[in-house]
């Protein structure tokens, strides 16, 4: 069934699933549950509709009344996935802003956020959206958004304030963040998107992450 060009979107580009009753908000999430299983396996393209209604119990004709289309269902339950999955992760509070010690604050949170990042949904999900960029581009902008609250945005404000007091000389805190960010977290996930079987232990993510943050200082610190 192809996408109605009509139906209701919202600014960022996802369906406007109207609220269903009781009773059929349990049919929905029943959906929703087969519907996240289906795609995080198959991928969008190969994810069978009939696999679906088999997994959910639900019949086909009511999973297009609550989504109206294949297309529809993928953005509604993916972009609901995201923001859900991070939700509850959130890296220990090390503070490096207030650190009495600046690197072993800054391994530690880096170590923390690549364990999160390196979580199996997380990956799977992470493989899920860059399969389907080119078709739909509004699922890496949700991505990156929430996966920049969640790493950069933090270390954005820390960095400005280390910045102010004159622990660190940082004159772009956003760039200097990404900067962190890709040579503690990004070196595990990058690898872990492409071979899944290549998983460090807790030595490696501590290595990589030491290694990463004295790059950082390196260049940062006063």
């Amino acid at each position: 069934m192809a996408d109605d060009p009509l139906a209701p979107v919202d600014e960022r580009g996802f369906p406007i699933i109207p609220d269903p009753s009781d009773a059929a908000l349990r049919k929905r999430q029943a959906i929703i549950e087969a519907a996240a299983a289906e795609f995080l396996r198959e991928g969008y393209a190969a994810a069978a509709m009939d696999a679906i209604t088999s997994r959910s119990g639900v019949s086909k004709a009511t999973i297009y009344k609550h989504f109206g289309s294949k297309e529809r269902l993928f953005l509604a339950v993916v972009g609901g996935i995201l923001p859900k999955a991070y939700a509850d992760l959130r890296p220990l509070d090390a503070a490096p802003a207030t650190a009495a010690d600046l690197r072993a604050a800054l391994i530690a949170l880096t170590v923390d956020l690549a364990r999160i990042a390196l979580r199996p949904d997380i990956m799977a999900l992470r493989r899920l959206v860059i399969g389907e960029l080119d078709r739909f581009p509004q699922l890496g902008r949700l991505w990156y958004q929430v996966s920049y609250d969640l790493n950069n945005r933090p270390l954005v404000e820390a960095l400005t304030e280390l910045d102010a007091r004159g622990v660190l000389a940082v004159d772009d805190p956003a760039l200097a963040a990404q900067q962190l960010v890709a040579t503690t977290v990004g070196v595990p996930q990058l690898i872990g998107t492409f071979e899944p079987r290549d998983r460090p232990d807790e030595a490696a993510l501590a290595r990589i992450a030491a290694s990463g943050v004295d790059l950082f200082l390196a260049r940062y610190a006063r």
